[in-house]
């Protein structure tokens, strides 16, 4: 980029920050993105190179500005222009025929109701001036609130900047949908950290923490339910204000209907009652709203809640059950977790007969014991968990629960270190952790070895044919037959996807180590950047934190990891048995028939648009990226070739202008046969 001019360097930000929005938009919003995660990366690392070497041009609301650097002090108070009240609520079909009879009381029978998903979540605040973002605020009080805006700011799905230029407030829910309250758990299960008790704690939690950087990683979402002063916008009911929000950049809930008639509205409520765990996301409950605005008007408030709304909730997901054991096992990073065997009982459509205790700590201040009457639940319609112990039904013999010292597999001594709420097994060699990391290692994300289930793996270890991943890629066919239900040819199959597992580009390799917060996306972008394991086990924290998309925590861990002799020692097994040791990038040009002997394309720099015909643009943007090119999203005065299917549009205008070698899909078959 050092070539580019003041000039070239504004004209290329103009072109590459809406773009990156857009796809932003797409992903995040819409749920429906049109380029891979590469390209999008490629297009984003492209304007960290840009701002890097034209500071004076960083916009506010460009997407590098998401996150700030500095840890906050506190949260500053927020007076709200107006009241952001509670809602009154519904408990049952009587109390809703109840809430219709004073709607029509008051506004007569020509009523439309508004069903909208009560998502679970906390309540905030976004002021737009311009279109663009310059303040958050919690509900606090309902008068006042929090000032959040930093860490809002890092969250992906809020746009900085609107698709026109509005001033207005929106009001919404952030949330923490299931899957991300799942990997944060085991998370903080692996660290031996608290957990959160389900999805909307963890999502307040985040939201009030004084690092935007960790509200960036946890994945927080939003959907926006109420246009504050909608008088200022051409809208006259909740169904309009909502498309308006839509229309503008800003995220909503789809699953809303509007109905006439109360039988229907009962029916939307069964349906999501029912359904309610199929969804990514929490609810719990229903909110029906007068739809016209002009009618919620003239009902008006109450101090604390509109007259014109209310919430219905739904039933709590618990069940009673006699607890019977504590299981405790041993994860791949020592930490000992408890889990209570049950008699099964039927809870949210499904039967259960396990449920987590979390960890030692929970089950004193629970005081769970054996043989107790206890309360179970899912916790956001996810992971049943023990809520509570009916300690009127325990009998008089009961006695307190005894923690283990001792590993369950290793009978090493556990230890409870002072800054973890788990106890862990610290012994490197316990079996049981080796089991927990050889089935991460075989996993398709890792080196992807068919045929290595958890039962083979607990075979192998209890047989001692091995002792680490290693011992894998020493394996003989006769040593696997004498195993129960191994075959010859599940032998010979899985002795081939071994051996083909050792020419695994180094990204699978280090993700299949295991190394604490280094998940697939953070291994590539040190095999990408190191190229080699031995640059990678000698890099410093400094080296690592400099690779855009990695911070301090997962520099510290790779650094403490290769540090270890035990590492060390691993390592040098893979090498004795060729296990590859370098970056090879995708072979997509190779699956494609292309060879990759021919350098027309090393260190070009492609632009594709248009629609294409033999090729997927993804699959396209990976054979070339194999070839050598640098595929970028977008036209500039270093473009030297642009690829152009149907409908290319402005691109295509864009690149004459330029100058720039326009082929169209023909030519670069021919040029890549």
């Amino acid at each position: 980029m050092s070539d580019l001019s003041m000039q070239e360097a504004k004209d290329r930000l103009d072109e590459l920050i809406p773009e990156i929005r857009h796809h932003s938009h797409q992903y995040y919003v819409e749920d429906n993105p049109s380029i891979t995660d590469e390209a999008y990366d490629q297009l984003y690392r492209e304007l960290v190179t840009i701002e890097s070497e034209f500071p004076e041009l960083i916009a506010p609301d460009s997407p590098t500005q998401r996150v700030g650097g500095d840890v906050l002090e506190g949260f500053e108070k927020v007076a709200h222009d107006s009241p952001m009240l509670s809602l009154g609520n519904a408990f049952n079909k009587a109390e809703l025929e109840a809430f219709a009879t004073r709607v029509k009381k008051e506004v007569g029978d020509q009523v439309h109701y508004h069903c909208e998903l009560k998502i679970d979540g906390l309540a905030v605040s976004l002021k737009y001036e311009n279109g663009r973002l310059t303040q958050a605020a919690t509900r606090g009080d309902g008068r006042i609130g929090e000032d959040i805006t930093a860490n809002v700011r890092a969250i992906r799905p809020i746009p900085l900047k609107l698709k026109t230029p509005v001033t207005i407030e929106a009001r919404g829910e952030i949330y923490m949908p299931k899957e991300s309250f799942l990997s944060l758990n085991q998370a903080r299960e692996e660290e031996g950290k608290n957990l959160f008790a389900n999805p909307r704690n963890a999502a307040a939690g985040t939201l009030r923490n004084l690092d935007p950087k960790v509200t960036a990683r946890r994945q927080l979402n939003i959907f926006l339910y109420s246009l504050n002063q909608y008088e200022e916008q051409t809208v006259s009911s909740q169904a309009e204000a909502l498309q308006f929000i839509d229309e503008i950049g800003l995220r909503t809930n789809k699953e809303r209907q509007v109905f006439s008639e109360m039988a229907d509205v009962w029916d939307y409520i069964q349906y999501y009652q029912t359904h309610r765990s199929d969804l990514p996301y929490e609810i719990d409950g229903i909110v029906i709203k007068v739809n016209q605005f002009s009618q919620q008007e003239a009902m008006g408030y109450t101090v604390k809640a509109p007259k014109w709304a209310i919430a219905f909730k739904f039933p709590a997901e618990e069940a009673f059950t006699t607890l019977r054991e504590i299981e405790w096992t041993v994860g791949r990073t020592g930490v000992v977790t408890p889990t209570a065997i049950m008699d099964p009982v039927q809870l949210a459509g499904t039967t259960v007969s396990r449920a987590s205790l979390h960890n030692v700590d929970l089950i004193k201040a629970k005081d769970v014991r054996l043989e107790d009457r206890v309360v179970v639940r899912k916790a956001g319609d996810i992971i049943p968990e023990v809520v509570r112990v009916d300690e009127e039904a325990r009998g008089a013999d009961s006695t307190p629960y005894e923690i283990p010292t001792q590993c369950p597999v290793c009978q090493s001594e556990l230890v409870h270190l002072d800054d973890e709420v788990a106890l862990r097994c610290i012994n490197p060699s316990c079996i049981a952790q080796q089991k927990e990391r050889a089935i991460h290692f075989v996993s398709r994300n890792a080196m992807n070895i068919d045929g290595l289930g958890p039962q083979l793996i607990s075979q192998l270890f209890e047989a001692a044919l091995i002792q680490d991943t290693a011992d894998l890629y020493t394996l003989k066919r006769e040593e696997l037959i004498a195993l129960d239900r191994v075959g010859e040819k599940s032998a010979d199959n899985l002795l081939h996807a071994i051996e083909q597992s050792k020419g695994n580009s180094l990204e699978r390799l280090l993700f299949g180590l295991g190394i604490r917060f280094v998940g697939s996306k953070a291994a590539t972008l040190l095999a990408e950047h190191f190229q080699q394991m031995d640059t990678v086990m000698t890099a410093t924290e400094a080296e690592i934190t400099a690779i855009d998309g990695l911070g301090d925590v997962i520099a510290q861990s790779v650094v403490e990891f290769f540090q270890l002799e035990e590492t060390h020692r691993l390592i040098d097994k893979y090498k004795q048995a060729q296990v590859k040791m370098t970056y090879e990038g995708t072979n997509a040009a190779e699956e494609a028939g292309i060879g990759t002997e021919d350098d027309f394309f090393k260190d070009k720099t492609v632009v594709i648009t248009g629609k294409l015909e033999q090729f997927k643009r993804s699959e396209l943007k990976a054979i070339l990226s194999d070839l050598g090119a640098k595929v970028v999203g977008s036209v500039s005065g270093n473009t030297d070739l642009l690829i152009a299917g149907e409908a290319a549009g402005s691109k295509l205008d864009k690149a004459q202008a330029l100058d720039v070698e326009v082929w169209d899909e023909e030519r670069l078959i021919e040029r890549l046969r």
